[in-house]
């Protein structure tokens, strides 16, 4: 139960860091002022949850294909390293403005290039566009399946990945997934619900500096554990 607890709270405390202010959290935000917000929040969520599940599940199996001692060492070092990466985004100046008008410069394009559809028509001219659907989109929202794409692939290889990837390998799988998925719900229902707004009011200096101060801590608890063992 201990493990759990662990793993939970260190999951939860290193996404809740990793994520706010990420390019994931504002492509929410923006995709939110455009699009109905549950459909949004939904597509959002479950590519979140499902890389979380994914990233935990490869952690999971790393001391199976590789010793735990070097999964423990790999482990300590992504953690000092991720510190450090977050401490120097920390320093560099303008990053979160950047960021925020990167993701709203990507979205913006992707927007005027599929402005929609005209309602209209009739019921014979809405079959025939629905038989030309791609067949997910048949039964799934376009936009759900928007949002679950941008956020999911926007994810992959992240930083915030990678950590799970080593925090599973490191201590309990299902408290590490629980706490992940709590933290990318907390995160993304911030993002959704607070808008556009609430993401630029964010200071990514001080989200960054404490992300990386978290990291570090991990590390040196890591790699205190190594020592004592």
């Amino acid at each position: 139960m201990t493990s759990i607890v662990q793993g939970f709270s260190k999951s939860l405390a290193m996404t809740v860091l990793s994520e706010i202010g990420d390019k994931t959290f504002f492509a929410a935000a923006i995709l939110a002022m455009r699009h109905p917000r549950k459909l949004v929040l939904l597509g959002c969520l479950a590519a979140l949850i499902v890389m979380t599940i994914l990233s935990a599940v490869v952690g999971w199996a790393a001391p199976n294909l590789i010793s735990r001692k070097w999964t423990h060492h790999i482990t300590t070092l992504l953690f000092f390293g991720f510190g450090l990466w977050s401490l120097w985004d920390a320093l560099m100046e303008n990053g979160e403005a950047e960021e925020l008008a990167e993701v709203e410069a990507k979205l913006d394009a992707d927007w005027k290039a599929n402005p929609g559809t005209v309602k209209g028509g009739n019921k014979a001219d809405d079959d025939s566009k629905k038989e030309r659907r791609p067949f997910l989109t048949q039964f799934f929202s376009p936009i759900f399946l928007k949002a679950f794409s941008i956020t999911f692939f926007g994810e992959w290889g992240d930083k915030s990945q990678l950590a799970t990837i080593g925090l599973a390998a490191d201590e309990n799988p299902f408290g590490v997934v629980l706490g992940g998925i709590l933290g990318q719900a907390v995160c993304t229902t911030a993002a959704v619900l607070g808008g556009k707004s609430l993401a630029s009011q964010i200071s990514e200096k001080i989200v960054a500096l404490s992300g990386g101060i978290l990291f570090i801590v991990f590390g040196i608890q890591s790699l205190l554990s190594t020592v004592e063992s």
